[in-house]
């Protein structure tokens, strides 16, 4: 039977989606279910792994059963992860040994802060800053409870270690392959970017034992077949990448001068810089883009914004001033302003460009006038305000560095956030460039399955798959940019009263 479909599997912070893609490009059909999210301590987050799998076991027979497709006719699968969330597991009975440790967790600012001596050369050798975000602290962390806390020890030659991409992998493979991507393997903090291998000065230094990690293979090739029984046919997975990485591929950009911001959980602005490391003096991160067998490797600087989308998400669920994210756009847009009030969203700490992992969130400038709308605006602006943070950083490297030729003309978008037309119009009046945002939003899945596609030969044109991607609207700067430049001095100062609020 021909192949006529391609799967993406798109595993991220808030849910897991199963989506194919028809072979123009096209989707055809998607399975979405939310992801619990576990907060044991303050500045703790937690993912259940078996949860993981098992949504995405339900999300690969829903989209199948919905577009009426069978295994037979699916070409390839195309991953795309929540990057830096990791886990152990026992190889032998396939159980987790605790809960994955999210990404946004702070459990490890000590740990950080114990290594300070060793920041530079971390940076050098990994080209991340040294913070919580990546995953070697946690797997150091996780290595710790093992020993400590369990009253049926586990044999230490039967402990697999990994992201989620690594995880989902061995499960899909009935434990044949344990692997990971150069994308996923750069933001865990112990591969080194030159050598594109695991790094064993980082693996010493980190303590995370190089023998239990995953097998680093390109980002786009043969990772293994699935084994799954109810299945009629053993479907390849032909790509895996880190979610930012598969919306930088699913927007064309790949080379240097272009650059996409996704507007979900958090806020990621990715700047393609070409098959050389560009390394930043304005505190982004240096890391792949994506690698391929039979081409040399793409790099990128990336700016990572801890908190965005999930301060929408916490206005929803913790502050339970709105019932639905959508309702905040028109809300904002009933306040001529935000009426002086600034937010800080440092709920898990501040990411690029002030890597604070000790700032916590905080409203300013409240006073009795202060109205919900008011502060759901705060809100919505404060995710523009720390993209344009991270764009002058991009801006400012690109000075330095003298490369004229990635002069900023406009910003890709995508994302969930993306949707507000609210926040799209005062990102483009901030930062004076044209926003593009997509018809697609779910750029994750759409790279996967573009990456799978490319590497399976079930597509041959990469430029004329990014070509039929239609544009759903481009928000033009208006007549509110000069008063969005104005505030963004003032949430500045906001930012650094909230810096270092921890001791």
């Amino acid at each position: 039977m021909q192949p006529t479909h391609i799967m993406a599997l798109d595993l991220g912070t808030t849910g897991n989606r199963a989506i194919l893609f028809d072979a123009s490009g096209q989707i055809a059909a998607q399975a979405y279910r939310e992801l619990t999210q576990h907060y044991p301590q303050p500045s703790w987050l937690e993912h259940d792994p078996r949860q993981i799998w098992q949504d995405t076991l339900w999300a690969i027979q829903t989209v199948l059963a919905k577009a009426q497709v069978s295994a037979k006719q699916i070409a390839a699968i195309g991953l795309a992860v929540q990057r830096e969330t990791c886990l152990l597991w026992d190889k032998t009975t396939g159980r987790p040994l605790h809960n994955a440790i999210v990404w946004q967790d702070r459990r490890t600012a000590g740990a950080c802060q114990a290594l300070a001596r060793d920041a530079a050369e971390i940076y050098c050798r990994s080209g991340l800053t040294l913070d919580p975000y990546f995953s070697a602290t946690k797997l150091r962390w996780l290595l710790d409870q093992v020993k400590a806390g369990r009253s049926d020890p586990v044999d230490p030659e039967n402990i697999l270690a990994g992201t989620i991409d690594s995880w989902i992998l061995w499960n899909l493979t009935g434990g044949a392959v344990h692997a990971t991507d150069h994308s996923n393997a750069s933001r865990t903090m112990l591969m080194n970017l030159s050598s594109l291998s695991w790094d064993d000065w980082l693996s010493d230094h980190l303590q995370v034992p190089l023998s239990l990690l995953p097998e680093i293979k390109p980002s786009l090739g043969y990772f293994g077949e699935t084994q799954l029984d109810f299945l009629e046919a053993q479907i390849p997975i032909m790509a895996i990448l880190g979610d930012q990485q598969a919306a930088l591929l699913a927007h064309g950009c790949d080379r240097p001068g272009l650059l996409k911001c996704t507007y979900g959980t958090g806020c990621f602005l990715v700047a393609h810089t070409g098959n050389e490391i560009a390394r930043s003096q304005h505190q982004l991160l240096s890391t792949v883009a994506w690698t391929a067998a039979d081409a040399k490797p793409g790099y990128a600087l990336e700016g990572s914004m801890f908190t965005t989308g999930a301060c929408i998400q916490w206005l929803r669920d913790g502050l339970q001033i709105i019932t639905t994210a959508a309702e905040t756009d028109a809300m904002a847009a009933q306040v001529a302003d935000s009426g002086g009030v600034y937010f800080v969203p440092a709920l898990s700490g501040l990411g690029a460009p002030r890597w604070d992992m000790n700032a916590r969130g905080a409203f300013f400038g409240l006073t009795g006038g202060s109205q919900r709308a008011h502060l759901v605006r705060a809100v919505l602006e404060s995710i523009a305000y720390q993209v344009k943070e991270v764009v002058q950083a991009v801006q400012n490297d690109m000075h330095d560095a003298d490369l004229t030729g990635l002069t900023l003309a406009g910003l890709k978008v995508d994302g969930g956030a993306c949707q507000n037309d609210f926040l799209m119009q005062f990102q483009a009046d901030l930062l004076g460039i044209p926003v593009e945002r997509p018809a697609v939003l779910d750029a994750t899945a759409q790279g996967a399955a573009f990456a799978a596609g490319l590497a399976s030969g079930f597509w041959q044109d990469y430029p004329q798959l990014v070509a039929s991607r239609t544009v759903d609207r481009c928000f033009y700067p208006g007549q509110g940019s000069d008063q969005a430049v104005a505030h963004f001095a003032t949430w500045q100062k906001a930012v650094e009263r909230s810096q270092h609020w921890i001791e």
